[in-house]
């Protein structure tokens, strides 16, 4: 009786045991797609990623397709059994309305019109700044406040726009301006609906030249950004591998300009200009290389904001066939401080991840491959964004059913 009791025990005891082992796998995150992509008059190649809604709708563009073939700004939203309906909004023409949104996501302005930026058509070819107001009919209007020239306003905006509390709307584009690498613009509201347009900085090459996915406030005012490697490459002329910048306002309604950190190549990691930055309240700067590190496919890196300087710092460098490489997208940061992001290739499978780097009491970082893409679920991931309840939702520019991209949902 009492061996079968202690049976009985040891039986309990080792159900216990699965039962605990079982729960972690239970609770683990899970991958959905929302929407795939058929490469038709729906969009083709969604890039950088979605944004919210305050109804929980997602809203986002895509390269190419369309009903044009010049891309598309589209809505998702929700059904009550989970699935999710896509809408296009808008299918640009590839005329002077613009066309090809590449990296830039959209942004909302405070009466919920949608603005972004279109790399390539437009008036003059070299791309636009766009806007989409929303109808009572439900219904969105287009139009252009900005038609970039190619000239000295500059050339090919892949940013994502950013307000101000006052609705002054900041950007950047990659190339034109007074030498050829791009500006940093600001546009100001007018009372005839229509824009002011001017430049507060003209990058210049040494070592400064094409700043692309835009620029991140800080609590002061200040603004921050990345560029790209300089003219001639990373190597020519040498330990030029791109920048982290800061604009600062003064009197006068003029603006200072400093670089804060030079990328030189190797191990500390080069061009940070296609991921963009994230700013905790220290006014620390996070972001990701797109190469460059030990094994060549990029890094994560900080700033520490000392007051009057910046310390630069890898926590963790990406090895590509192992946890994704080649960072690429916006990274979100939750309420914790933990960071979540998408190597864009590569990976265990060479469709790209999504990673999480956790901040550890020791000072340094965790860093986890949370999902590993396959290919039909996805392939090339292109930035995050986050809700409150802790899902991630991001896009990827290929794979998926019809191979034409995809947008996901990873729950916690």
């Amino acid at each position: 009786m009492k061996c079968k009791q202690l049976f009985s025990s040891l039986g309990a005891a080792l159900m216990m045991v699965v039962v605990l082992m079982l729960v972690p796998s239970a609770i683990a995150q899970t991958y959905k797609v929302l929407y795939s992509f058929t490469g038709g008059a729906d969009g083709y190649q969604p890039h950088q990623g979605v944004i919210f809604d305050q109804q929980g709708n997602l809203y986002g563009t895509t390269f190419e397709g369309g009903t044009y073939g010049a891309g598309t700004v589209y809505k998702l939203s929700p059904n009550g059994d989970g699935s999710w309906t896509q809408t296009v909004l808008y299918s640009f023409t590839g005329g002077s309305d613009g066309g090809y949104v590449d990296w830039g996501k959209l942004a909302f302005d405070a009466n919920g019109s949608l603005y972004g930026a279109s790399v390539f058509a437009g008036a003059y070819g070299e791309g636009t700044l766009f806007e989409l107001t929303p109808n009572v009919d439900e219904s969105w209007t287009e139009a252009v406040p900005h038609q970039f020239t190619g000239g000295i306003d500059g050339a090919m905006p892949r940013t994502i726009p950013y307000f101000d509390a006052q609705g002054n709307l900041y950007g950047t584009v990659a190339y034109g301006g007074r030498y050829g690498c791009g500006a940093a613009f600001e546009m100001t509201p007018k009372s005839d609906n229509k824009w002011a347009y001017r430049i507060l900085h003209h990058f210049k090459d040494n070592p400064a030249c094409s700043p692309w996915v835009g620029l991140v406030p800080d609590n002061t005012g200040g603004l921050y950004g990345t560029t790209r490697n300089a003219v001639g490459g990373c190597s020519n002329p040498p330990n030029e591998c791109g920048t982290v910048f800061q604009l600062t306002p003064v009197s006068g309604g003029k603006w200072t300009f400093k670089v804060i950190h030079k990328f030189k190549g190797g191990k500390g990691g080069s061009d940070p200009s296609v991921s963009g930055l994230v700013i905790d309240h220290n006014g620390n700067l996070y972001g990701l290389t797109q190469a460059g590190g030990k094994y060549s496919t990029g890094v994560f890196f900080e700033l520490t904001n000392l007051g009057n300087r910046f310390t630069y710092q890898v926590f963790h460098h990406f090895n590509g066939p192992k946890d994704g490489g080649y960072p690429i997208g916006q990274m979100v940061r939750d309420a914790s401080g933990t960071f979540y992001g998408t190597g864009n290739l590569l990976g265990p499978k060479g469709y790209g991840t999504v990673f999480k780097l956790a901040p550890q009491d020791n000072g340094r970082w965790a860093f986890n491959v949370i999902y590993t893409f396959s290919g039909n679920d996805g392939a090339y991931p292109l930035g995050l964004v986050q809700d409150s309840s802790g899902n991630l939702y991001g896009t990827t520019a290929g794979g998926g059913t019809n191979g034409a991209g995809v947008v996901f949902e990873i729950t916690p």
